[in-house]
């Protein structure tokens, strides 16, 4: 499994409505609300051998009121 990691950031006054869709789907391993420029902190593991854009596109960026991901891949846990 690879750990990734996404920041969301909703539409305003959405953030909470995001933040239970994620965890109603059981997809992520933390989530966390964010100060700054997103409002949303998760990570998650993706199967080695599956697409993760397709994933996140199918799974996470397809929920309303996400108006804008950054998402950061990782290589190696110290």
């Amino acid at each position: 499994m690879k750990p990734v990691f996404v920041q969301l950031q909703c539409a305003p006054g959405k953030t909470y409505d995001v933040a239970h869709v994620l965890y109603e789907r059981e997809i992520v391993s933390e989530l966390y609300s964010t100060s700054g420029e997103f409002d949303l902190l998760l990570k998650l593991y993706i199967a080695e051998d599956k697409d993760i854009g397709k994933f996140l596109n199918q799974n996470v960026l397809d929920i309303p009121y996400i108006v804008r991901s950054l998402t950061t891949m990782t290589f190696t846990a110290f």
